[in-house]
């Protein structure tokens, strides 16, 4: 921290701890937990004991015979994007669609996970997708897992999307097919199928990841996964009542998003919870409430992307002069609050000073404010937790971005239970497991069942978060960005790989706190090359090299990228920062995006959909 600015009162305000002290406290939590095998300390689980985490257990597998059949697209991905990208398609006219769904139905993440407690931590108004086209009204502020799954399953049936659904089937390898313009798609159910159109929307939440803690084969207790939750066991449904555990000492390893909603439920019913932590969260107040049907003004069309417009205003980083930031705030909710702080508008920023800050100015304040943030998440943690030593293992030290941030209205209050224990492991996580228990500082804890809430692999490697690869003209997928890295156009297609086209959070697009917002823009994005392509009765379409190019070049030398890796270096280890092993702004979750940002980026697309099909080339 520069000694010089910080006796500039106008630019910071009131300064009431000290910075560096913060600054040294953080680095010393962050060393604490970089570990040297960085991502290769979890464990795959399509293998060994924890196969069964690999299968569905929410539907019985239906033997069918294998396909050869054509159709127009196919979609793979059955959640918000795969049922996004069909819906926009149909709304073209597009409805030849074959989906492909590793789960038993339509819903993605909110397939998989139907532990109890889960929900979604964006508001729902503008999380769910299609809300105006359904004309539904969500009942919760943030929705519940049954809410959101029957959700997806009504797009799938107002959409005719169920009629050539392929669930509980895994595409093995897809290839392009140069005489006869098209992609061949195999599958692990003997399918082999065609299409015109290939569009890949396979996200991050479906394949549970584990830590390879030691002994964890061996554990003779009963343990599952979060998003395998076993009700069979526990008892009680998605909404409590978990009384198989009223007898049992239960552990919950993993106090991330997941974490923050499981705790919570279990405590209800257990005898004795055990809570293994191993960096905490940040918990802000959610404030979940029912949401009578007038909660939103839902006559006006277009009243869904416009509150999400006005979400996504309120949620950008930077006090720059181009960030514009609506006087009302029609969600006005933790998140928008919070930006509030870190993300000071700079027009305020010059009339405090009487003058336009630098560079440097800028930067030092987004730390202070950042401070100002976690100093009263801090504080929140002592007002709600009774005991001072327990408040105190709860408290994170990094900075509010590092890890994706938490909101909850009941964890923090578990731990006044005096069946609910906090086990803080120093930044180690858990040692080893042993036959009746876990090891934590040399202690061993029994336990009859253990709870892993440790999330979802959140890979940005295309081929490994597909699950399969795909082979284009002359080079496959890995291939073709093995030595350069990334290449695409606006994130979504790439030169070689004619009418091929992959939606998501991926690398070359943006970083959207919302992400259902950020999906919905690009199927309408893609929606509209399609239509064109059929209205045009072309045979392909691809990105030029020339268009992928220039768009690898304004994503690499976007500042914000360089900006926004230094700040992840210093960050407490994560999926964010590659578990704190990022050598490079590709290995960071969010790293390599569109450097405007996410209202830019959306605005970009929709002003290159309304005109030509500008860097892609057709034949016919």
């Amino acid at each position: 921290m520069n000694e010089d600015l910080m006796l500039d009162e106008k630019l910071f305000g009131t300064v009431d701890f000290d910075p560096e002290a913060l600054r040294a406290r953080y680095q010393e939590e962050r060393d604490l937990r970089v570990r040297p095998e960085g991502k290769a300390q979890y464990i795959p689980t399509k293998t060994g004991r924890f196969s069964s985490y690999s299968e569905d257990p929410w539907t019985e597998e239906k033997e069918r015979e294998p396909l050869r059949d054509h159709t127009q697209v196919i979609v793979v991905g059955g959640g918000f994007g795969g049922l996004l990208q069909g819906a926009r398609l149909f709304d073209q006219g597009i409805k030849d669609i074959r989906t492909i769904e590793i789960g038993g139905d339509f819903g993605g993440t909110w397939y998989w996970n139907r532990y109890p407690g889960a929900m979604c931590d964006i508001e729902a108004h503008i999380y769910l997708p299609l809300l105006e086209e359904l004309n539904y009204a969500p009942k919760h502020r943030y929705s519940y897992g049954p809410e959101m799954l029957e959700i997806s399953q009504r797009i799938g049936r107002d959409y005719g999307l169920y009629e050539k659904a392929l669930f509980q089937t895994s595409v093995k390898d897809a290839t392009w097919d140069e005489e006869n313009a098209r992609w061949v798609v195999r599958t692990d159910r003997g399918d082999e199928i065609t299409a015109d159109i290939l569009i890949v929307a396979c996200g991050r939440q479906s394949l549970p990841k584990l830590p390879g803690i030691p002994g964890i084969e061996d554990f003779e207790g009963h343990i599952f996964h979060s998003s395998r939750w076993d009700y069979d066991y526990t008892g009680g449904d998605a909404s409590g009542g978990l009384l198989g555990l009223i007898d049992k000492k239960v552990g919950v390893i993993g106090t991330g998003a997941t974490g923050l909603q499981v705790v919570p439920a279990v405590a209800e019913d257990a005898q004795e919870l055990f809570v293994f932590q191993r960096t905490p969260s940040t918990v802000g107040v959610r404030g979940q409430q029912e949401t009578p049907p007038d909660w939103v003004d839902m006559s006006q069309p277009g009243w869904q992307r416009e509150r999400r417009a006005n979400f996504q205003a309120h949620v950008q980083f930077g006090s720059r002069a181009d960030v514009v930031v609506p006087e009302l705030d029609l969600v006005a909710d933790g998140w928008t609050s919070t930006f509030e702080v870190l993300a000071e508008p700079i027009d305020k920023i010059e009339a405090r000073l009487g003058r336009t800050p630098d560079a440097e100015e800028l930067n030092e304040l987004s730390i202070i404010n950042d401070y100002r943030v976690t100093n009263s998440l801090r504080s929140r943690i002592d007002e709600v937790v009774a005991d001072p030593a327990v408040a105190d293992a709860l408290k994170p030290y990094y900075r509010w971005w590092c890890k994706r941030p938490g909101w909850h209205d009941d964890y923090l209050e578990s731990f006044n239970r005096d069946n609910v224990h906090l086990v803080d492991t120093q930044g180690q996580g858990v040692e080893a497991f042993t036959k009746t228990g876990v090891i934590v500082g040399g202690k061993e804890f029994p336990l009859d069942c253990v709870i892993m809430a440790t999330g979802f692999e959140a890979t940005i490697e295309y081929t490994r978060l597909a699950g399969f690869e795909f082979h284009g003209r002359g080079t496959n997928l890995t291939d073709h960005w093995r030595k350069a890295g990334a290449r695409t156009f606006h994130g979504m297609s790439t030169d070689k790989f004619p009418n091929l086209f992959f939606i998501g959070g991926n690398l070359q697009t943006t970083s959207s706190v919302n992400a259902v917002h950020l999906l919905d823009e690009q199927a309408q994005y893609v929606a509209h090359i399609v239509s064109n392509f059929v209205e045009r009765g072309a045979r392909t379409i691809e990105a030029t090299t020339e268009a992928v190019d220039a768009w690898v070049q304004e994503i690499r030398t976007a500042p914000s990228n360089k900006s926004q890796f230094e700040f992840y270096l210093e960050c407490t280890p994560g999926y964010y920062n590659n578990d704190g092993k990022a050598a490079s702004m590709d290995d960071l979750f969010t790293g390599g995006r569109y450097g405007g940002g996410a209202l830019a980026y959306y605005e970009l697309l929709e002003n290159w959909s309304d005109g030509s099909l500008e860097g892609f080339t057709t034949e016919n």
